[in-house]
């Protein structure tokens, strides 16, 4: 029987990748529905889509980017607007997959498209209600579990009998999850002891361990650090544009005060944090893995 690599070479190179971004595309549709409604604990299933004025979307408006160009935004129901996110997300979602699919092995590659979709949800729902629910951190922490044993790959181990290599990238995943999680969790409870105040939330703890169930001890290190002047550079420009202009920065994130109410950006704000965490893991698994990986290789070449 044919493998799946050998399947790929004798069709035309564009054609699974075609297939993949538009397979993306769709999933970014249905992680549209999942970050409008898991916050507010609806199902995702039922009921099905539809408009703000109450009234369904007919599927032939509900193509992923195409029925929102068509369009032009509006809905046909009742010409009501719809938000430019939706179809940024649909086009978000192919970017990744793809990428996935043309830089990683298939058993790599859907792995990567799981995780890029976690991230994805995690991210809009943190900037738009500052939580990241369970179903993406728990949840996602037994996703990359699992996926890191059936897909052994996912952490670089292949071997002739498929359950060492399995043993061996589920403990992979376990100590990336259980180092991102504690990273965060003893960061946090350091500054808060510094603070005297709340700096960092136990969501945040659960999501860098799901990183790194995914990415590993090394990508979750990165994550947290990574993320960590990720969120400098974007505060430091973000503040500079409110200073210079008196405006709001075009690309701003949500403030509020430590009681949680709402805020200006400033000094001592709670903002996001997760959003930060799951770019830098993205960066870490899309490449950045061989110069970081490197540089723990060295560190401990001088321990």
């Amino acid at each position: 029987m044919a493998t799946l690599e050998e399947i790929t070479r004798s069709v035309p190179p564009w054609f699974f990748s075609f297939w993949i971004a538009l397979v993306g595309a769709c999933v970014g549709s249905f992680l549209n529905v999942c970050i409008y409604r898991i916050p507010k604990g609806e199902s995702v299933v039922t009921p099905r889509s539809h408009c703000g004025c109450g009234k369904p979307i007919a599927w032939y408006d509900n193509l992923p980017v195409f029925s929102w160009l068509f369009l032009r935004g509006r809905a046909r129901c009742c010409d009501r607007a719809f938000s430019f996110r939706y179809p940024a997300i649909e086009l978000l979602t192919a970017a990744l997959f793809l990428l996935s699919w043309l830089q990683f092995p298939p058993g790599k590659a859907a792995a990567g498209m799981v995780l890029c979709s976690i991230v994805i949800c995690a991210l809009f729902i943190d900037l738009d209600h500052m939580i990241i629910p369970d179903v993406f951190t728990i949840g996602g922490a037994a996703a990359g579990l699992f996926l890191s044993m059936v897909l052994p790959s996912l952490h670089g181990q292949s071997h002739d009998i498929f359950l060492i290599a399995s043993l061996r990238s589920a403990q992979q995943a376990g100590v990336g999850l259980f180092i991102g999680s504690a990273l965060v969790l003893w960061i946090a409870l350091f500054a808060e002891a510094i603070l005297k105040k709340e700096a960092m939330g136990f969501g945040d703890v659960k999501f860098l361990g799901t990183l790194g169930a995914f990415v590993g001890w090394k990508g979750a290190v990165f994550g947290m650090f990574g993320g960590a002047m990720l969120g400098c550079v974007w505060f430091i420009a973000a503040y500079l544009w409110k200073k210079i202009t008196g405006r709001t920065a075009p690309v701003a994130l949500p403030a509020e005060t430590p009681e949680g109410q709402p805020a200006e950006l400033g000094i001592g704000m709670h903002v996001p944090f997760g959003p930060m965490l799951g770019v830098a893991a993205l960066i870490y698994f899309f490449g950045a893995d061989h110069w970081v990986n490197a540089y723990f290789t060295e560190l401990q070449t001088l321990f």
